[in-house]
């Protein structure tokens, strides 16, 4: 049944967006640039310490208020990408991060962890082919868009 990506996705995407539009600390940084950086140093290691593949970060800062960094990886099968986000899931418990949260691991081909301030997708890599964040997120924002200007529209 491949069709529970796409809902997972739209799910995925609601909940996030919701807390981003109700200003929820899930949406919002509340920590220094600092601590999300070190956050997402510490990301980044565990992901590799769990033997994800191709991990990439995204800084998110003037693209997003959902949080200041992204970061994409894949693991192997569903299993892998379940046991990555269990072993993140942990760490990120052990160094004191109490906002974090999962969504997706019942299926296990694309699961989202949230930090509030670094947003980790793990996939399996169909479906991170499939939906192509990384390309998404690393376009540039067109200058006017800022602005509101609609007459393009």
């Amino acid at each position: 049944m491949r069709d529970q990506p796409a809902k997972d996705v739209r799910r995925l995407i609601r909940t996030t967006t919701e807390a981003a539009r109700k200003g929820s600390s899930l949406a919002t940084s509340a920590s220094p640039e600092t601590d999300s950086a070190a956050l997402l140093e510490d990301v980044v290691r565990w992901l590799d310490d769990a033997k994800a593949e191709e991990i990439v970060s995204l800084p998110l800062k003037g693209k997003s208020a959902l949080g200041d960094y992204m970061v994409v990886a894949s693991g192997r099968n569903d299993r892998h990408v379940g046991a990555i986000a269990e072993q993140l899931r942990e760490k990120l418990k052990a160094r004191g991060e109490s906002r974090v949260r999962v969504e997706g691991l019942g299926a296990c081909d694309w699961v989202l962890i949230d930090t509030g301030d670094v947003i980790v997708h793990v996939f399996r890599p169909e479906v991170r082919e499939f939906y192509n964040l990384e390309k998404m997120w690393q376009a540039e924002i067109p200058p006017d868009a800022s602005r509101g200007d609609s007459s393009q529209h």
